[in-house]
């Protein structure tokens, strides 16, 4: 493995730092690295895996104001690039605005979000709080071959080169980029027309947009979603046709609200609600659809069956877990990001657009979350699920789940005690013939060995353990959030001779 440094930050966290998302499997990395030539541990790199993973995560310079909340560190991209049987890795942080502020100071200027906003040191700022840190640390998707990092409470998107991960600055789609509310993470890349589907939120009327950036990058559709007050909405799904938004009874306490405190609760009296509408609709063309309430964080897909729209995500059996008494003074504190406490489980819906009637039923008894499929399947029909399971009391990931959403089939397999995955992108190997002909790539970060790996195993058969087990140059913190890029969609991919001088690296 050819290792260089590239870049060195100065960390100020404290030397005795005790809070468990800032140390152990989320220590943060203060280390850019460049490596080529990934050392292979165990197996061989498939000839026939070809493209980049990206991963984001947060990752955390300077402590908090006061209370850190995981997912408010700054945001660093890991990035494993496969080409001719070789594979390559960089990491880098996203220069974000706030992040190039923040190192001037030499520390936080911003509250998170489980501090008053009172505590902030900037006279602006960004999110649907319009005063957090845009870290941009919460999701990654590539559109027209450049990844767009994105902060989950609305901010900037960030253009990031997913060969080297250098941060190219703001995306604006020429021109029309709603700054003014910014773009919630996980916006949808449909790989089928080549456009790219979002939503914003905010505590202003008529608190939710959504919008269609088409092939060219340019803003062509941006419409009200008005609900009836400030929501949290997460994540959004698409078919062919339709786009589909959500309004869940867990939102900002109203009265606590007026006083610019922002405490979410679950609302158990209301229903969730489903938005249906044409892709390129307006707010008078939205369908909506009640159902039983909860709290989505993720969905997996959507599709049309005849005059039904089918929806597939993570339903949640308890939003708001109650402090039972049980595990460390952080693991009660922190509750809500566990998903044994969360009860989170693999849910579909059915809305019927001619009779407005929405049926709904679990689809995996096992609790994951963050699922991944092929994206050449987004919007259709599909039938292969691959999710995270979670260490019971931690916001970690301990293993793998296939969901068989057709069969009901699953197939799970653990990483071992002491390692921890990120989300797991699915890549199609190059000329696949089928939904789960490719690989599954995820990063581990080994507490047992102190080291972190790249693992791939073959999509039809995880139980077999991974076909593949590459090093990394050091142990990188834990992680969520990820996407994979088909070499065939990258520019200069095949016109150098390595991936890595593809970008003059």
């Amino acid at each position: 493995m050819d290792v260089e440094v590239v870049g060195k930050f100065l960390s100020t966290l404290p030397e005795d730092d005790d809070h468990p998302y800032r140390t152990g499997p989320w220590r943060p990395q203060t280390t850019e690295w460049r490596a080529d030539g990934l050392t292979v541990v165990e197996g061989e790199i498939p000839a026939d895996l070809d493209g980049i993973y990206l991963r984001n995560t947060e990752n955390p310079l300077h402590p908090a104001l006061k209370f850190y909340h995981p997912f408010e560190g700054d945001g660093m991209l890991q990035i494993v690039g496969f080409r001719d049987g070789k594979a390559f890795y960089r990491n880098r942080f996203v220069r974000t605005e706030a992040f190039e502020a923040e190192q001037e100071a030499g520390g936080s200027l911003w509250p998170g979000i489980a501090e008053p906003l009172s505590l902030a040191k900037a006279d602006h700022g960004w999110g649907a709080r319009t005063m957090l840190k845009d870290a941009s640390s919460t999701d990654v998707v590539v559109h027209r071959g450049t990844a767009l990092t994105s902060f989950y409470q609305c901010g900037d998107l960030y253009r990031v080169d997913p060969y080297s991960g250098e941060t190219k600055g703001k995306e604006d789609f020429n021109g029309g980029f709603p700054f003014d509310w910014g773009v919630s993470a996980h916006p949808k890349v449909d790989e089928r027309t080549g456009e790219m589907l979002f939503f914003n939120y905010s505590k202003q009327a008529p608190y939710m947009r959504y919008g269609v950036v088409d092939e060219n990058n340019t803003l062509v559709h941006y419409t009200d979603v008005p609900l009836p007050g400030p929501r949290l909405p997460h994540d959004m799904a698409f078919t062919r046709n339709y786009a589909i938004l959500n309004d869940f009874p867990l939102f900002w306490e109203p009265e606590l609200l007026e006083r610019d405190l922002h405490v979410a609760r679950l609302h158990r009296e209301m229903p969730s609600r489903f938005a249906v509408l044409p892709r390129r609709g307006g707010a008078d063309e939205i369908m909506w659809f009640d159902a039983d309430p909860t709290f989505v964080l993720h969905f997996t897909n959507a599709y049309e069956d005849g005059d039904e729209i089918v929806l597939d995500g993570f339903y949640q059996g308890d939003p708001e877990p109650t402090d039972n008494g049980t595990g460390t003074k952080w693991q009660r504190a922190f509750r809500f990001l566990a998903l044994d406490r969360m009860q989170t489980r693999l849910h579909r819906w059915r809305f019927n657009l001619r009779t407005g009637e929405t049926r709904e039923e679990p689809l995996s008894e096992n609790i994951s979350e963050f699922g991944m499929i092929n994206a050449t399947y987004g919007g259709e029909p599909y039938r292969y699920v691959y999710a995270a399971t979670g260490k019971p009391g931690w916001f970690l990931f301990d293993g793998l789940i296939r969901h068989d959403v057709v069969s009901g089939s699953e197939e799970r397999i653990s990483f071992g005690d002491g390692v921890y995955g990120s989300e797991t992108a699915m890549a199609p190997r190059v000329g696949s013939r089928g939904e789960d002909d490719g690989y599954l790539v995820t990063l581990t970060t080994d507490m047992n060995d102190d080291a972190s790996y790249c693992l791939v195993f073959d999509a039809a058969r995880i139980t077999d353990g991974p076909v593949c087990k590459l090093q990394l140059p050091e142990r990188i913190s834990s992680g969520t959030h990820s996407t994979w890029v088909a070499g065939s969609e990258v520019r200069r991919w095949r016109e150098t001779d390595s991936a890595a001088q593809a970008v003059g690296l």
